[in-house]
């Protein structure tokens, strides 16, 4: 079997979670026996220049990963414009690979215009898509959220127009239109938790076009559960993920400023870059961190350091106000045996049960996780009896199995279908 997998990202120049989740998804493929294929992220130069001669550039030292320059990106439309270059180029990538199974784990960058290249270049290709987030769905860089801090459940032209105004209706109708136009060429959509497919079946994919099918997690040795003094409590919280407004991280100082003022001793370790965000919220970060005395911001930090950051925390804090999907955070937590207290919607609630392996609270509401964050520190056996709940997450391997049975069926199908055209 043959693959192609797409992504808009690779994890040693962005390391999101969709780009770690599907990296690892693909080399867990690779290791299987009669798979070979390559892995093509897309890349600008907010991340590395460009080489001249090629759009094509190495990642490492690995043969059968590469990046693709996708600077001409559209992000409102979801569309890539250079049609002609990488366009062209991705057509000739087809064709040289012939691939069995064309896998895109998002249309950022590489565009949706690719599933219809895909399908010029190269007909017998079955497409798959991993539906990460709502980018389809909506404008707002796929959060379901309204630019003044709402949370939304369905788009609309007129409701659209509300949140973006300077955007006309038929711009929102085009780009509905269009993306629409292009996933109806898409054999079968995978989505790493139900809450993400039941948004797009109430966008309007069909039922039995979307598969769920959980994200694996690499494996590492657990971090070993922080040594109390005598007498001590559990009253250390983690935030890892980027910072920025949608995860949450003004929530969590919020929360912890008002725990400080209340007299309760705690730590807040928040651990996450800044890069790419506004300088009005990085003024606003930085107010909110200096009234908080008890809160540190200790950056950007690599998956390998991971462990010796968690070893220090009781608990992991996800605070995200818009929807998530199936944050990879919450998965690094349960491998490492922390409970999670996280807003209790989207994806952050389907993957975290409530009272079993975590907590929920309202989203966007700092009095309300300040007040978890203290029932949390204070409550005798909680965290002892919320670890005991966790149960391991999956690893790439489980991830592999399951697509591998995806992929076969989709091939087993064109085989007949072919069989029946003879």
């Amino acid at each position: 079997m043959r693959l192609l997998f797409l992504c808009h990202g690779h994890p040693d120049l962005q390391a999101g979670g969709t780009e770690v989740a599907s990296l690892a998804l693909f080399r867990a493929l690779r290791r299987q026996p009669r798979v070979e294929g390559l892995f093509l992220a897309g890349v600008s130069g907010l991340h590395r220049p460009a080489s001249p001669g090629t759009p094509f550039q190495a990642i490492g030292e690995a043969p059968d990963e590469l990046l693709m320059r996708t600077e001409a990106f559209d992000r409102f439309f979801v569309s890539q414009t250079d049609l002609y270059g990488v366009g062209q180029e991705f057509r000739g990538l087809l064709a040289d690979l012939r691939p069995d199974i064309v896998h895109m784990h998002h249309p950022l960058l590489h565009g949706v215009e690719a599933l219809q290249a895909i399908r010029d270049a190269h007909p017998a290709a079955r497409i798959v898509l991993t539906l990460h987030d709502y980018y389809a769905i909506c404008a707002n860089e796929g959060l379901m959220r309204t630019t003044d801090g709402r949370l939304c459940r369905a788009a609309s032209v007129d409701a659209c127009r509300r949140c973006q105004p300077e955007r006309s209706a038929t711009e929102f109708r085009l780009r509905e239109l269009h993306i629409r136009g292009m996933y109806r060429l898409v054999d079968r959509f995978v989505s790493p938790s139900h809450v993400l497919r039941e948004r797009h079946v109430a966008w309007g994919l069909p039922p039995d076009s979307i598969a769920v099918l959980p994200n694996g997690l690499p494996p590492a040795d657990p971090a070993p559960h922080r040594a109390l003094p005598a007498g001590g409590r559990r009253d250390r919280f983690a935030y890892f993920g980027h910072i920025s407004p949608s995860k949450g991280a003004l929530v969590a100082l919020g929360a912890s400023a008002l725990l400080s003022q209340q007299g309760v001793d705690h730590g807040l370790a928040l651990h996450g870059g800044t890069a790419f965000q506004t300088e009005a919220f990085l003024g606003e970060f930085a107010a909110r961190l200096a009234a908080a005395p008890d809160a540190r911001h200790h950056g950007a930090y690599a998956r390998e350091e991971i462990a010796a950051r968690i070893a220090a925390a009781d608990w992991v804090v996800v605070p995200s106000v818009w929807w998530e999907n199936a944050p990879l955070v919450i998965q690094e937590a349960f491998l490492h045996r922390r409970p999670v207290i996280t807003s209790g919607i989207g994806g952050m609630a389907e993957a975290v049960r409530d009272g079993v392996d975590g907590l929920h609270v309202p989203p966007d509401d700092p009095a309300a996780l300040a007040a978890m964050l203290r029932r949390a520190a204070e409550e005798p056996g909680l965290w002892q009896r919320l670890v005991a709940g966790i149960r391991p997450p999956p690893t790439p391997e489980d991830a592999a199995r399951d697509h591998l049975a995806l992929y076969e069926g989709l091939l087993g199908r064109r085989a007949a279908r072919a069989r029946r055209a003879a």
